[in-house]
């Protein structure tokens, strides 16, 4: 059992995450199957990608997959959640992963510490869940108090352990092409590219945002090579950032096949920054005041309405990127409590 089911499960990872053989390309049926996910649209508007739907195709799966793993004799996996301070909006992150959880069978506890807990406190928090047999996946939500440096506790977490994937081990292997604990939100970027069939090989892309956690690993994904242990996209791959000119931005946009937004300023991509026909995946989350309500609402960094003008694909805000990097936090929870990291399965599996 400890060698079988690694080798179907990577299996199923890496088929979803090439969408064809050695990453390249994308079959009809897997488009068709893909279209029926998304909302209508004019044929002079994008396509409007339903993360929402596309979540819930990923979290059946992660459901049966766990299904299937505890009618083996195999524990139920667990997810052990560490949140410090008040933050509004982190409360309100973790809450939509332990219901995603429940969602799919797997059990999970978050663990409330005040925003004046020690680093050395959080640390020490960390070790005994890392040594609890009883906890596959352990994340810490981000961003943590000024005074407790986030690298350290992200590096505290065992490897094998971090489903947010932000782990120096982790983030070293996804560098390398090698299988990894994926980071999920720019997994979910991955996944929604791959499973609504728009195709990276030799494609122009732009990220704007080169963030560690977010920018960084979703232009890696996609321009490494489709041949590796952990396939890429192979694309061509150009990175912005907050010293990036506006008018030099958008000699590169212009010029893309796609688009992912991932700087965190509201209306960064704007219609006239887009060539016809472009992918255009929006990251971003931004609150705002709703110039009409006066009321707070989220924005990405995509002028959205303007963009699905030109787009060929648009993902919205809410309901895109966000419901998948949920999605993923479940995949990589399963993968943890399968073991699958370990040198042992992994040498099994290449083998």
């Amino acid at each position: 059992m400890a060698t079988v089911a690694p080798r179907l499960i990577f299996r199923a990872v890496g088929q979803a995450a090439q969408g064809t053989p050695s990453g390249r390309g994308c079959c009809c049926h897997l488009r068709q199957g893909a279209r029926r996910l998304h909302l209508s649209a004019s044929r002079n508007e994008a396509v409007v990608i339903s993360g929402r739907k596309l979540a819930r195709q990923i979290r059946q799966e992660a459901r049966h997959e766990v299904e299937q793993w505890v009618a083996a004799g195999n524990r139920r996996p667990h997810l052990s959640v560490v949140l410090v301070g008040e933050n509004p909006a982190s409360h309100s992150y973790v809450l939509n992963k332990t219901k995603a959880a429940a969602d799919v069978g797997i059990s999970s506890e978050t663990i409330l510490k005040p925003a004046s807990v020690t680093e050395d406190e959080l640390l020490d928090l960390i070790v005994k869940l890392n040594d609890d047999t009883n906890v596959d996946g352990l994340l810490v939500q981000l961003p943590l108090p000024e005074h407790i440096d986030e690298r350290k506790v992200c590096n505290a977490v065992n490897p094998e352990k971090d489903v947010d994937g932000f782990h120096v081990v982790n983030v070293g292997r996804m560098c390398l092409d090698q299988y990894s604990m994926l980071p999920a939100t720019p997994w979910g970027v991955w996944e929604i590219i791959k499973r609504t069939g728009i195709p990276t090989l030799g494609k122009n892309v732009v990220v704007a945002g080169r963030s560690k956690n977010v920018g960084m690993p979703i232009a890696m994904l996609l321009h490494t090579d489709g041949r590796h242990e952990r396939p890429g996209g192979d694309a061509t791959v150009t990175i912005s950032h907050r010293y990036t000119p506006k008018e030099q931005l958008k000699q590169h946009t212009i010029l893309a096949d796609i688009v992912v937004a991932a700087a965190g300023i509201p209306n960064l991509i704007t219609a006239d920054m887009i060539k016809e026909g472009a992918a255009v995946i929006d990251v971003g989350i931004n609150r705002v005041q709703d110039p009409v309500t006066a009321k707070p609402k989220l924005v990405g960094d995509v002028d959205f309405e303007g963009v699905k003008q030109k787009a060929s694909y648009i993902t919205p805000v809410p309901g895109g990127v966000g419901p998948m990097t949920v999605a993923m936090l479940m995949k990589n929870t399963i993968i943890a409590a399968k073991k699958m990291l370990r040198p042992q399965e992994l040498e099994a599996l290449t083998s």
